[in-house]
């Protein structure tokens, strides 16, 4: 199972009737059905997570530079991050169409890493994946233009 890569992931959801979502680099699968993440503190899509929300991960392809670019400028209190993005919302998950994998995730737990910063370290365990294999995953690089 391939569902993550150290490249350019989002997480987004539905809560309240906010739409949240986000870039972010580090995320792992750490066994077989549990990711572990971490978002920053200056992050409000971070920030707004709580443990139980239904979550979703898309693992952007390499063709969708223009959404990692959206998603990750800005704060979603400020703008609308999903406007002119072709997703799905799956009840509270909202998952990018046409990423290499989309995943639907629920949080475990919420830490703070290192122990005295506001960086949320957070535990998702996978309720169900879509794998779109014959795309490739975006790196790092592509996105930062290295």
């Amino acid at each position: 199972m391939d569902l993550l890569n150290s490249g350019v992931n989002i997480i987004a959801y539905r809560k309240n009737n906010v739409d949240y979502g986000m870039t972010f680099a580090w995320g792992m699968m750490v066994d077989y059905d549990i990711i572990v993440c971490l978002l920053g503190s200056q992050s409000v899509t971070g920030n707004n997570l709580a443990v139980d929300d239904v979550i979703g991960i898309s693992a952007l392809a390499s063709d969708q530079d223009d959404i990692a670019k959206m998603m990750g400028e800005g704060h979603s209190d400020e703008k609308n991050k999903l406007k002119n993005i072709d997703f799905t919302l799956d009840k509270s998950a909202i998952l990018i169409n046409n990423s290499r994998n989309m995943i639907i995730g629920k949080v475990l737990k919420i830490e703070h890493f290192p122990i005295d910063s506001k960086d949320n370290l957070v535990f998702i365990k996978v309720l169900s994946s879509k794998e779109n294999r014959n795309k490739k995953f975006m790196s790092f690089a592509e996105f930062s233009g290295e």
